[in-house]
């Protein structure tokens, strides 16, 4: 056939070339909600389900057949929903409100937890506690009971919140919406406090602490100013403590090299401790020291470790309380190392919280002493691992030469008391060996603690018996002041950290114990029946920055004898 001819082709349809490119979509359950509906019921949830510790304490000392009980309720519950509106509305643009609701959502649930199950109190003390909380501490407020309230009050409605399909809208209608309902919420808190203002006013002067229970505004607004406040601190440079500190007369005339002990507890009350008259003898050994000086009334900085340990190495004290100044400032500790006195901290917690920052120091878990290490903590045995051959060195040195060394404890932190303290010291029973406290009796947790406080006198007794063994080389003496106290479930509290203004005296009111070898004694002039007299009247821990001063006879300008525990009963002032 010729190439050139060309054979009629049938005429058959064309078939298309072209696919689909979008393919039907499979049927799912959808709840479609506008983004600014979606944010009034997230927070509308986050009122009603994180919220029943601030209305209960809102609504206490009203009754429920009052009118005006109503109308205080419904104006509150507004305004709380118009707090947490507001929030999302104005940091969640439409494709960002679905994963801040969530987090937020969490966020409550866990909040809400801590709040009601252990009466704390969300403000930015307790979180930048909970920022500076290491793992370990971490995971012993990990249990059952929370996990169950995570799945109620956090799982199930973010299971809802998966289903939930916002509709797309223009950049116009999209500001316009989100103006309005900034517009409306901002209205709704404005119209629901003024409706109930004087009240109000009055609540919030009398109770300002409760403002800290709305949930989750409170964490975020907490959180905030924690990071904040750690951030200034990092790049800012801590103002010189002392900068006249110089050793006093008594360095040339010393006939022995000094150590000062001085035990840093954590979480022991004075309620339970055996010295000060409590019902059980939490304090065999400590009770069979001789010279022994127990101080029955002593008032703690703080109710946290993050408030009370800088505060009670401050120049500032309760006294002169400026958290700003304080964090901005060197320690007690860096004017002693100035003078000449060789400081060295070591810790079995979480660290110092910057007094000890750029100081010589050391950790127990680093150490790893043989048999009180594991399950991802030690025992407080391990602050003495070496303390025989170290207090051995300081008898070989020079007779001028003065230590401070600091022993921080784990101690008594809650709330798995029962992890403080080896089998040995199990004396009280039954204990609460849970993590979970609403697990327990409070009889249980009560055994648990008292248990602690057992093991914690005999890590003091301990400690004075090998300074004394030293005592005829080495003036010694021992400091032991716990950093606050901890509520055992009284009135429904457990743990510690509730803001000073509000907390109990078993959070404020601390133990401490003093004992002084004799060559100590003598070397200052020191009277012990004037000391022995000293501790039955009441002391702080305003008192342990004049004190150290006192007993390292370190000059200053900043030394304020009448502040000195011992100065009174010295033949004369350092």
């Amino acid at each position: 056939m010729s190439p050139d001819l060309e054979v009629p082709r049938a005429n058959v349809p064309r078939q298309p070339t072209t696919v689909p490119t979008t393919l039907p979509r499979p049927h799912r359950f959808e709840i479609v909600l506008p983004a600014e509906v979606l944010i009034v019921l997230a927070a509308l949830f986050l009122t009603l389900a994180a919220n029943v510790d601030f209305f209960r304490a809102a609504l206490r000392g009203r009754t429920a057949t009052d009118p005006a009980t109503w109308g205080w309720l419904l104006a509150l519950a507004v305004a709380v929903t118009a707090v947490h509106t507001l929030l999302m509305a104005l940091v969640a643009p439409r494709r960002l409100v679905r994963p801040v609701a969530a987090v937020l959502i969490v966020v409550a649930a866990a909040g809400s937890y801590f709040v009601h199950s252990f009466g704390v109190v969300l403000d930015p003390a307790m979180l930048r506690n909970v920022l500076h909380t290491d793992l370990h501490e971490t995971r012993e407020l990990l249990n059952p009971t929370l996990a169950v309230h995570l799945l109620l009050y956090a799982v199930l409605p973010l299971g809802v919140l998966w289903f939930v399909r916002m509709p797309t809208c223009s950049w116009r209608q999209a500001i316009v919406r989100r103006v309005g309902l900034v517009g409306v919420s901002l209205l709704a808190l404005v119209g629901s406090v003024m409706a109930v203002f004087q009240p109000l006013a009055a609540f919030t002067r009398n109770h300002h602490e409760v403002r800290y229970l709305i949930t989750p505004a409170s964490l975020v607004y907490s959180t905030g100013r924690a990071l904040v406040g750690d951030a200034r601190a990092a790049v800012t440079t801590r103002k010189t403590l002392g900068a006249d500190a110089r050793p006093g007369a008594g360095w040339a005339a010393r006939e022995r090299p000094l150590v000062v002990l001085l035990v840093v507890g954590e979480t022991a009350r004075a309620a339970n401790w055996g010295l000060n008259g409590y019902a059980r003898q939490t304090t065999p050994r400590l009770a069979a020291t001789a010279g022994l000086l127990n101080f029955a009334d002593v008032q703690a900085c703080g109710t946290s470790t993050e408030v009370s340990l800088p505060c009670m190495f401050s120049a500032q004290g309760r006294r002169h309380y400026d958290e700003d100044a304080i964090r901005g400032s060197e320690s007690v500790l860096h004017l002693l190392a100035r003078a000449g006195v060789a400081v060295h901290w070591r810790d079995n917690q979480s660290g110092c919280k910057g007094v000890c920052d750029g100081l010589p120091g050391d950790t127990v878990a680093v150490l790893n002493p043989p048999g009180l290490c594991g399950g991802g903590g030690c025992q407080d045995e391990g602050l003495m691992v070496d303390l025989d051959r170290r207090l051995a060195g300081v008898a070989a040195g020079p007779r001028q030469a003065a230590h401070l060394w600091v022993l921080h404890q784990i101690g008594n932190h809650g709330p798995a008391y029962a992890k403080r303290y080896p089998a040995a010291y199990r004396r009280f029973e039954p204990t609460c060996d849970s993590d979970d406290l609403q697990r327990c009796t409070r009889e249980q947790i009560v055994n648990a603690y008292d248990n602690a406080l057992l093991y914690t006198d005999h890590l003091l007794a301990t400690a004075i018996e090998r300074l004394r063994a030293q005592a005829d080389r080495v003036d010694v003496a021992l400091v032991y002041v716990s950093d606050h106290g901890e509520s055992l479930g009284e009135s429904g509290l457990y743990l510690h950290g509730m803001p000073w203004a509000l907390a109990p005296k078993v959070q404020t009111q601390v133990p401490m114990v003093l004992w002084l070898s004799d060559s100590l004694y003598k070397a200052q002039g020191l009277a012990a029946d004037c000391l022995a007299a000293r501790a039955r009247q009441p002391a702080r821990h305003d008192h342990l920055f004049h004190t150290l001063l006192g007993l390292l006879d370190v000059r200053t300008a900043l030394y304020e004898p009448a502040m000195d525990l011992a100065a009174d009963c010295r033949g004369a002032p350092p």
